[in-house]
């Protein structure tokens, strides 16, 4: 039952309905009432004191604070509007008689705040479940056996020409989760998501590209997305699409780890460079051919894709990044050279993968980036990033998404675009 409960799906479905039209009633029974002078007059205090309050919650967490790194969006900052100005409401129309009014102005307050939260929810899209919301990790782990191609992980770059699906493949590929250990890094991560293709799920199953891939912050290795995308592309191409481990970089949701290795937060970096690429190649049916490797992210998940195939080209020889930050701590870069850096400005700025590009010298690698024109702020560092990522010879190219803001558009918009570019150089398909 509790795992029912985690399951709800908050952004599509009856449950946001039920919160919407649960909202709406409440609102109706708290507002109506005889039109006296003291009611009118609770009311001309109440509408611009909930407004007052909204703007001093943006005032303070937006503007002061920044904790978002960025513009929350009207749609949102209208939910918050509405939230402070509800809840006004419902606190101005407690009297003693009727008895009734206490009752429902005391469920109403904290209503009328999960509606809001469910609308700014769906308004960005990531956070589909209540589990998602919550942060809670639901394990579904994967009976993964060791790979049959292990002694043999060489990989056929024309795989889409000599691949033939055997009777027992799957129309669908499958989502679950695994604990990958921090052996060498010492870094708590939580459990990956994990993606197999259909052609991945046969008893014999040939080396296949990998995805490394990485959520935003705060965020969860969800693989539901990409897992969505691939997906699709497998069922045109004869079940054919990377393995993908969305792992974490985070270890709590909402840690920011810089995309480094650090003393407050532990060793990120090496986590995903050393434990999670040897485990995916002890573990899983992944060509041990570095050429057809990828390291995908989201938002700060972008970055630090961005960042390790830059420090690691070994390992990494495709970038998609999606929405990326610019740099480590770019939210908040004062906090960040202080308590990270301790105020050594010449290293914070060493971990700027737009500096680290300036003397990037490995040759054959290739960097997707994807943004929204309707999230300016991040559309402005994906095109900075592209211009600095063909300044150092890679081959570079931008997904230029029109609508999706910051949130689970730009993300499908990034991954469905950026995916089409990536299957002729994983040998997924026809080059051309």
């Amino acid at each position: 039952m509790f795992d029912g409960l985690l399951g709800i799906d908050v952004v599509d479905g009856p449950a946001p309905i039920v919160v919407f039209a649960a909202a709406a009633l409440l609102f109706v029974a708290v507002l109506l009432r005889r039109p006296s002078r003291e009611w009118l007059l609770r009311l001309a205090i109440a509408v611009p004191a909930g407004l007052l309050a909204a703007v001093v919650t943006w005032l303070v967490c937006i503007r002061w604070l920044n904790l978002f790194g960025e513009s929350l969006g009207y749609g949102n900052y209208a939910w918050l509007g509405a939230a402070f100005v509800g809840v006004a409401i419902a606190v101005a129309s407690i009297r003693r008689r009727p008895r009734w009014r206490v009752p429902v102005a005391v469920v109403a307050i904290p209503v009328f705040l999960l509606a809001a939260a469910v609308g700014i929810n769906a308004n960005y899209g990531l956070d589909r479940t209540v589990a998602s919301v919550l942060a809670i990790a639901v394990p579904r782990p994967l009976k993964l056996a060791p790979p049959a191609n292990a002694s043999s992980p060489e990989y056929d770059s024309s795989l889409w020409k000599h691949w033939k699906p055997p009777a027992d493949m799957p129309a669908h590929g499958t989502l679950g989760t695994a604990s990958i250990p921090g052996t060498v890094s010492g870094f708590h991560a939580r459990d990956a998501g994990l993606y197999l293709p259909p052609a991945a799920l046969v008893a014999h199953p040939p080396a296949l590209p990998l995805i490394v891939m990485m959520m935003g912050q705060p965020g969860n290795p969800d693989p539901e997305p990409i897992a969505e995308v691939l997906d699709a592309y497998a069922a045109t191409h004869r079940g054919l699409a990377p393995v993908v481990v969305v792992a974490d970089q985070l270890g709590s949701p909402y840690d920011d780890t810089l995309c480094l290795d650090t003393a407050r937060f532990g060793n990120a970096e090496t986590y995903i460079t050393k434990d999670v690429t040897a485990w995916a190649e002890k573990t899983l049916p992944v060509t041990h051919d570095h050429r057809f490797w990828t390291a995908a992210g989201y938002s700060n998940g972008g970055l630090c894709a961005l960042s390790f195939a830059i420090d690691h080209p070994e390992l990494f020889t495709s970038i998609l990044d999606i929405s990326g930050e610019e740099f480590p701590g770019a939210e908040h870069p004062d906090r960040t050279l202080k308590e990270a850096f301790g105020g050594n400005q010449q290293a914070y700025d060493a971990a700027k993968p737009f500096i680290k590009l300036r003397h990037f010298t490995h040759s054959g690698m290739t960097a997707i980036f994807t943004a929204c024109r309707d999230d300016p702020v991040f559309h402005h560092v994906a095109i900075q990033a592209l211009a600095a990522s063909r300044g150092a010879g890679i081959d570079s190219a931008f997904v230029d998404v029109a609508v999706g803001g910051h949130g689970r558009g730009a993300l499908m918009g990034g991954l469905t675009g950026g995916v089409k570019l990536l299957y002729p150089l994983l040998g997924l398909e026809q080059p051309g």
